[in-house]
């Protein structure tokens, strides 16, 4: 990745993690915090799969999947997505749409046609950025970067409350199912696969509540800018 040298001064918080984990949770309070901007990764994937679930075009059909991805009409504004002026917010959360998201991000060449649309998150203030590869692929030079797990039961048991609260009918043995293969293929993919950084902090959030994990990503953010700060005089 080139940077002009004001991109390159604008610090980046990069938050990777398997499904379920809590990184939207945590990377949006951490930015709403800190008054940076923020990057939903993962929500550009889910809006890929449901453009085509609309167009009817397979989820393994690159090339179709890719000229989605590139001809993509996306807005984020107050708290909403837009696609074609039309709000998806609530679509894109759907589980179709979320193991849809898993397999179209394993295609290079959509990987590819929405780099650049992950890059120009990257404004001042400053960028908290969350997903999968935030730290290893897209933001490489971020100044902190966060690699959040939980256990597949306690993200299980996340996602089942989340559905529950939105009215959807849910099996928590399904999810649980669903999300280990999803971890599977997330991991085991050619392209950008689901991996810690070798310079990114592990929190396990497990017995945390959001709060803690949200103080704990913070105070590594002071330690760096202290640091860097430090180092300029």
């Amino acid at each position: 990745m080139i940077l002009n040298a004001a991109t390159a001064e604008v610090p980046v918080i990069a938050i990777d993690g398997p499904s379920a984990s809590g990184k939207g949770t945590i990377a949006e309070a951490v930015a709403k915090k800190l008054g940076f901007h923020y990057l939903d990764s993962g929500a550009l994937y889910r809006l890929v799969a449901l453009a085509a679930l609309r167009s009817g075009v397979e989820f393994d059909d690159e090339s179709a999947v890719a000229g989605l991805a590139k001809g993509l009409d996306v807005r984020f504004y107050s708290g909403e997505i837009f696609i074609y002026n039309h709000i998806v917010t609530h679509d894109i959360r759907s589980e179709i749409c979320g193991m849809g998201a898993s397999r179209v991000a394993a295609l290079p060449a959509v990987r590819a046609a929405l780099l650049a649309r992950q890059h120009a998150f990257r404004k001042a203030p400053g960028l908290v950025a969350e997903g999968r590869d935030m730290g290893t692929l897209v933001f490489p030079d971020a100044m902190l970067k966060v690699f959040l797990t939980a256990s597949a039961g306690a993200r299980a048991e996340r996602r089942y409350k989340q559905l529950k609260e939105k009215g959807i009918n849910a099996n928590i043995r399904t999810l649980l199912r669903e999300l280990r293969e999803r971890d599977e293929r997330d991991s085991a993919r050619r392209t950008a696969p689901l991996q810690k950084a070798a310079d990114a902090r592990e929190l396990d959030s497990t017995g945390l509540g959001i709060d803690e994990v949200v103080r704990q990503v913070l105070e590594w953010h002071r330690q760096n800018a202290a640091r860097v700060a430090g180092s300029d005089r």
